[in-house]
């Protein structure tokens, strides 16, 4: 199979912007009331976009102490879990270890990593879009920005200050919201135009 290559930056620039999750479409989850009503919705589905943010590390030999925030996304919606709070962090390591629920995103091994580390559970059905795209002949990690030039010749917005801020914040901003819950949206959106079984 002929080796494909991902979309170069000139090539992303480029593109038309992909129209992407508005705040009124993003709930935050921060309190045990708000992850319970989150588990209500999220539990009956059987794929979710999925990915998590840590604050960033500055050192060459420190540890991230995150994932501080783990979002998940329907087509139409996406929740930003915050964990801090003990019932957040039970039902995403809930939604984690179901079997029944396809968890996509992009580069997931320092995610899966940080899951076990600070939640202390096995992730389950978590699936990396980037494998799908090796099978089809892409050689390097095409990640969601890639993926979405590919599939939809649109180009995924992702701030870099939102990227590097800090997401162990207890408050975090609208532009954090905006960037962590399409990082998700962005998956599931890819996932859906595959058209993978769930």
């Amino acid at each position: 199979m002929p080796q494909l290559a991902s979309p170069n930056r000139e090539e992303l620039a480029a593109l038309e912007p992909l129209e992407r999750l508005a705040l009124s479409d993003i709930v935050l989850v921060a309190t045990a009331q708000q992850a319970d009503e989150a588990l209500q919705a999220l539990a009956a589905c059987t794929v979710l976009g999925f990915d998590t943010e840590s604050k960033p590390t500055f050192f060459r030999d420190q540890v991230s102490e995150g994932p501080h925030v783990v979002q998940f996304a329907t087509l139409h919606k996406a929740w930003v879990f915050q964990l801090v709070e003990a019932r957040c962090r039970e039902v995403v390591a809930g939604l984690l270890e179901s079997p029944d629920i396809t968890k996509a995103g992009f580069g997931l091994a320092s995610d899966n990593q940080q899951i076990r580390r600070t939640l202390g559970v096995e992730p389950h059905n978590v699936l990396d879009l980037n494998t799908v795209f090796r099978k089809k002949g892409y050689a390097k990690e095409i990640g969601v920005r890639g993926a979405v030039a590919v599939l939809f010749n649109r180009r995924f917005l992702k701030s870099k200050k939102a990227t590097t801020s800090n997401w162990a914040n207890r408050q975090l901003t609208e532009s954090q919201l905006v960037y962590a819950a399409n990082d998700a949206w962005g998956a599931m959106l890819v996932f859906d135009a595959l058209g993978l079984p769930s």
